[in-house]
């Protein structure tokens, strides 16, 4: 948290500012998941109102029925994402010790998002953000369930912690529009609240999702320009992040740069996801962090990321030197080494060979 500039230095100042940031937390759920769940219940009260005021077919933009069904789309491709984080662990299926009150209080008849998905039957149109020509964003080792209907519907007054991501992602949607959700900032959240919502001490603990949004907030608009595709090929886009992979590989290893590139093998073949996914569908859950630690400590992290993906391909050149396009591609994509400190030793070495 500090790493992210949620939390400053001076520990004297950390109480009142989380209360501050948790308080206004609180405040957004109000105003974006609790105010239209009333508003929609309430329109569909009096038929009167609802056909003088505002109706479903309404086309004014400014139609909270509108808004409604815009903000739909997002949360189907949402929550389409949210319920296949990390499949080979239980933890984002389980419930979670603190679900929110404000939402799930008996005494309020308003939706949870969790309803609004099954109640709306709005086709979403899927997110056609898959860019650069990458076929898969997700790693093939992540199989997911086929169906939502293998994941166990939990009670009413529980909350899965899965569904406290699709609600930090929903909140994230709708403060940003301009960049709103893409696929792949489920990947991003994921760790960061997993983190926060395992603390040993239950203080932290209680309070992951406020502070997952605002860590997730700080965190993205560091790395956003990565998901805007309209930003690709500029200087902060992510296509020149990938070349800058090659680059610093052509002046670390130029033998296996060149074996690279005259087997056409592109750096968005893999760095693309390396890089916007900060390689957290590379590794399991606790390497993912360790390896974020080591990035978010670094002053320059996103050097350093780049850094991290030639150690990640001087580390297996001997194979890559060998193998053909097809062998090195199921390399690239299915990365084999799984010992992090191996490759984080070796971005160092890299980083301090400058």
């Amino acid at each position: 948290q500090i790493l992210l500039n949620y939390l400053p230095l001076e520990k004297a100042l950390w109480s009142s500012l989380l209360k501050k940031q948790r308080d206004l937390y609180s405040q957004f759920l109000k105003e974006m998941i609790i105010q239209p769940g009333i508003a929609k219940a309430n329109l569909g009260v009096s038929r009167e109102d609802v056909t003088l005021e505002d109706h479903p077919l309404n086309p004014n933009p400014d139609s909270r029925w509108n808004t409604y069904f815009k903000d739909n789309e997002v949360l189907l491709q949402i929550d389409k994402d949210v319920r296949r984080l990390y499949p080979d662990m239980a933890f984002f299926q389980r419930p979670t010790d603190y679900p929110c009150l404000l939402i799930l209080d008996p005494q309020n008849e308003f939706e949870t998002l969790r309803r609004r998905v099954e109640q709306t039957t709005l086709k979403s149109q899927t997110v056609a953000r898959n860019r650069s020509g990458v076929t898969n964003v997700s790693s093939p080792l992540k199989t997911t369930p086929s169906s939502l209907s293998e994941y166990e519907v939990l009670p009413n007054g529980c909350e899965a912690h899965w569904e406290v991501v699709e609600r930090i992602l929903f909140i994230y949607a709708k403060l940003n529009p301009g960049i709103a959700y893409v696929q792949g900032m489920n990947e991003i959240v994921g760790p960061l609240y997993y983190t926060f919502a395992t603390d040993p001490n239950s203080e932290w603990k209680e309070h992951a999702e406020a502070d997952t949004f605002f860590c997730f907030t700080n965190l993205m608009a560091e790395i956003r320009d990565n998901f805007i595709k309209s930003l690709d090929d500029s200087q902060c886009g992510i296509t020149y992040k990938m070349e800058k992979v090659y680059s610093t590989l052509k002046e670390k290893d130029v033998e296996l740069y060149l074996k690279l590139q005259e087997q056409n093998i592109k750096p968005q073949f893999f760095a693309f996801r390396w890089l916007t996914l900060l390689l957290s569908q590379e590794f399991l859950l606790p390497d993912v962090i360790r390896i974020w630690d080591s990035l978010f400590a670094d002053d320059k992290r996103f050097d350093f990321l780049l850094l991290v993906c030639c150690a990640m391909l001087t580390l297996i050149r001997d194979q890559l030197l060998e193998g053909d396009f097809t062998l090195n591609m199921r390399l690239l994509q299915d990365y084999p080494i799984s010992d992090v400190h191996l490759i984080l030793k070796k971005a160092k070495e890299l980083q301090d060979s400058k």
